[in-house]
């Protein structure tokens, strides 16, 4: 209870140093659950494309998932019920730009708006892979540029923020008028590579395209090799005319290096000219294996040694298909990025380590 002393002036002064907080602030509400009282003020709230990975990352966060329900009317329509309140609360919504990427995607928005509109301070949409990132610009006559318009739907629908991984094009984050925080696999890429690859020392870092070379001339600098690049030129989308090999991989492990493959004609190809030029062996690490269409069955009969790919997509499925297909879990890099952003942190530590 509050005790009196006597003051300098001879007044009797009230001390409140041993009264217990719930007598002097009868009205609060003490947290007895210690996750939140650890990160007060965060939600993370799965969508269905890829919950796995969002259980993965309140895993390391310590904390639960979001109490949220999707489901379909009958006519399609998408619906979202937030489970529990947001208002005040950083928000995060975890939701990957793969499987039915059209439906994932309205569902991302309309989870975006619910959030918004109860009243949340802060609303992340956190999306491993971005969708639509390969259409960032007029390569022809009349072409769109639908990842501008999903940048902008996004905004639209309240986003405060984005992370993302390996975006296609870096560009990308200048199509949004917020931040965009674009993560890389590259350390985790790094560190797989020095740890399975026995002779990486004698290995060279090939890229697939034109496109990639500079993802491949840093990672090749990391690990103090030379790299290689093979120059393609498509007839149309998903179909290669013609490589062109440029450098030098003979006696040498070749090591493909891009940031998605959707049919793998085109490492596939890579592959066999690789071979063909005198690689000792082939190996393929991929950020995104979207894996569409023929793309398991050419991967199996291809002559990779392994197929590296991280879990920005659910690949369990094409795990079980192929047995070269192997992969690294970034989970750790997006919920670090979550943790960081939430506490006010600087995030570019995470552009060249790996958090453990």
């Amino acid at each position: 209870m509050p005790s009196t002393v006597a003051g300098s002036s001879g007044r009797q002064l009230v001390s409140l140093a041993n009264t217990p907080v719930e007598l002097l602030l009868p009205n609060l509400v003490l947290d007895d659950d210690p996750a939140r009282a650890r990160m007060p003020n965060i939600k993370i709230f799965s969508g269905s494309s890829h919950p796995d990975l969002a259980q993965r990352v309140v895993d390391r966060l310590g904390i639960d998932l979001g109490k949220v329900v999707t489901k379909k009317f009958s006519n399609l329509e998408t619906c979202v019920e937030i489970g529990e309140s947001v208002r005040g609360e950083d928000v995060y919504i975890v939701q990957s730009g793969c499987g039915e990427i059209n439906d994932n995607l309205m569902e991302m928005l309309i989870m975006i708006n619910a959030c918004k509109i109860a009243s949340a301070a802060r609303v992340t949409a956190v999306i491993p892979c971005f969708p639509y990132a390969r259409q960032d610009k007029k390569d022809k006559s009349r072409a769109p540029i639908s990842a501008k318009l999903v940048a902008n739907m996004l905004s639209v629908a309240g986003a405060d923020h984005i992370i993302t991984m390996d975006l296609h094009a870096s560009q990308i984050q200048g199509f949004f008028d917020i931040p965009v925080d674009n993560l890389y696999a590259e350390p985790a890429v790094l560190k797989w590579i020095r740890e399975n690859i026995p002779e990486w020392g004698n290995s060279i870092i090939v890229s697939p395209d034109a496109g990639g070379a500079k993802r491949v001339t840093s990672i090749a600098d990391r690990l103090n090799v030379e790299f290689a690049l093979i120059h393609k030129e498509r007839k149309k989308a998903n179909e290669v005319a013609s490589m062109v090999l440029v450098g030098d991989v003979k006696d040498r492990v070749a090591i493909l290096v891009d940031d998605m493959a959707d049919t793998c004609g085109t490492i596939c190809h890579a592959a066999e000219k690789l071979m063909e030029a005198g690689a000792t062996r082939v190996y393929a690490i991929l950020t995104h294996g979207i894996f569409s269409g023929p793309a398991v069955s050419r991967i199996n009969n291809a002559c990779f040694d392994a197929v590296v790919v991280t879990n920005t997509i659910p690949q369990e499925q094409h795990m079980k298909d192929s047995s070269k297909i192997q992969c690294i879990d970034v989970s750790m890099v997006l919920a670090e990025s979550i943790r960081r952003t939430h506490n006010g942190e600087s995030v570019s530590y995470l552009f060249s380590n790996v958090p453990y």
